[in-house]
């Protein structure tokens, strides 16, 4: 009985070890995989305050809230199984699904810049007369969802990318760790993003010195200005995002002509200017390529099949 009860925590003590060993590896994967998607976690932050900016101060923090359950949800119960499955099954289906995505990112960052260029309307905005807020409410929510089905997928296969050549448990935690790591991080952001207001007209009030009340008439003027400013952030990160996903995605499948004359002239800015000039350059014509794309897909759908007219993604 002794000799098989030290036998018995031996295998405990080496499966615990194991266990461990596994943590660490799943936290340090984790570390590299969160660095790659800074970019797109900064798209996602500056896109979703326009999904509340104009709204009622009060809903503000329960739509977030419901963007931000819809997030976990888009990340935990689609992205990372379907991820997990394709990159067991069938890998070289996931370039596809991600040009897809950047189709459509393309196509809602294109259909924001024509309306604000004097074009078409699709769908209630804020600046319209609303007849049901609820239902106005809940149109904007599922926009923002669906945005960031898009970027979450985009973080999903960037993180996985990261960890390939892990085994399948490895890759499992990463995905759950990034994916509750970004949600929180993003939607906490935005949180306190539309809140500032609120906060500056409280010092305004409440402030207890000068300089809190001060501070607090800054607030209030400047937060519109920031969230007007992220709302064009967002529509040209939509843009950026979903034009990068194009070119990397055709050269994936073989034609890489387009991304190869992009990072051709970034390099030679950056040659020239400096690194950061030519990263900027490299957005930039992104940008364009997703501008263009989205640009024909706006036309074939509005004009050609006469759909999006009643229904738009709540800009």
């Amino acid at each position: 009985m002794p000799g098989g009860l030290v036998a018995l925590l031996d295998d405990v003590s080496i499966i615990a070890r194991t266990a461990s060993a596994s943590v660490d590896d799943i936290a340090a994967a984790a570390g590299r995989a969160g660095s790659k998607t800074a970019g797109v976690v900064i798209d996602d932050a500056a896109v979703t305050p326009s999904y509340v900016t104009g709204l009622s101060p009060a809903r503000e923090l329960p739509i977030i809230w419901n963007i931000t359950k819809g997030s976990l949800k888009n990340k935990l119960l689609i992205l990372l199984p379907g991820a997990l499955l394709l990159s067991e099954f069938l890998p070289q289906a996931i370039v596809f699904i991600l040009m897809l995505g950047g189709a459509y990112l393309s196509y809602e960052g294109a259909e924001k810049v024509i309306e604000k260029l004097g074009g078409e309307k699709h769908g209630k905005t804020v600046d319209d007369e609303i007849d049901d807020p609820v239902a106005f409410e809940k149109q904007r929510t599922s926009g923002a969802i669906r945005t960031d089905l898009i970027l979450s997928a985009e973080i999903m296969a960037i993180t996985l990318n990261e960890v390939a050549a892990e085994d399948l448990l490895t890759r499992a935690g990463v995905l759950a760790i990034v994916g509750v790591a970004v949600t929180v991080a993003v939607y906490g952001a935005v949180a306190l993003i539309v809140k500032m207001d609120d906060v500056g007209l409280h010092l305004c009030k409440e402030g207890l010195t000068d300089a809190g009340k001060r501070f607090g008439r800054f607030l209030l003027k400047a937060m519109p200005k920031l969230l007007v400013a992220l709302s064009f952030i967002g529509t040209i990160a939509m843009l950026w995002v979903g034009g990068g996903i194009i070119l990397h995605g055709l050269a994936e499948i073989g034609i890489s002509g387009p991304e190869h004359w992009v990072e051709g002239i970034e390099h030679g800015v950056s040659a020239i200017a400096g690194g950061l000039f030519g990263w900027l350059t490299f957005a930039g014509l992104s940008a364009l390529t997703g501008l263009a794309l989205g640009g024909v897909i706006v036309f074939i759908l509005h004009k050609v099949l006469g759909l999006g007219h009643e229904t738009g993604a709540g800009h």
